[in-house]
């Protein structure tokens, strides 16, 4: 789409345009996240500060003293391993920045609310479990959906014995909800 039709506003910053991972919020939504998913953020921060980055600094260093830069594959490599960890760590900032922290551990009911965690029931009786979780959360194969998936969306607010259709890329689905709990088991 051309420029011209759209809003000044509407138009990535310019760290956004170089930030491919960067998983856009849909537009007046806050960029919620559990308290574990908050963790494991600044872990992966703190290590790439602590250790990532200064390794890969010592190893470009190393390799620009050893002459031709331009024909010099350590030092290339090394400078494109460089942008790459200061890509991630600027878009780990600013979602921590951003981040809505939600203390979900603390609740104790059987509705469905961001990060709990679901049991579910399809129409086969097959047993699934979900745990709703920030966008920079989702993991899918662990079965981490995002609060803004369709799935979520139709499981939010409800409780335990409910049934809910989702729409799946298989047609409607009904699911019966057989537990909710907000505490690792």
């Amino acid at each position: 789409m051309s420029k011209a039709f759209t809003k000044e506003n509407d138009l990535p910053t310019e760290i956004d345009a170089d930030d491919d991972e960067d998983v856009i919020l849909p537009t007046g939504t806050k960029n919620y996240m559990t308290l574990e998913g908050a963790e494991r953020l600044r872990a992966e921060l703190r290590k790439l500060l602590n250790t990532d980055r200064p390794e890969c600094v010592r190893v470009v260093s190393w390799a620009a003293g050893n002459g031709d830069r331009s024909e010099n594959g350590d030092y290339l490599y090394g400078k494109k391993k460089l942008r790459e960890i200061d890509r991630r760590i600027r878009f780990l900032q600013r979602r921590l920045d951003a981040a809505e922290i939600v203390e979900c551990e603390k609740n104790e009911t059987d509705q469905v609310l961001f990060g709990a965690w679901v049991k579910l029931s399809d129409e086969e009786e097959r047993i699934r479990t979900y745990r709703i979780v920030g966008m920079d959360e989702t993991d899918p194969t662990s079965g981490f959906i995002s609060w803004i998936s369709p799935m979520a969306k139709a499981l939010l607010q409800s409780r335990v014995g409910d049934a809910v259709n989702v729409r799946t890329p298989k047609g409607e689905e009904e699911l019966e909800i057989l537990e909710v709990w907000y505490r690792k088991r």
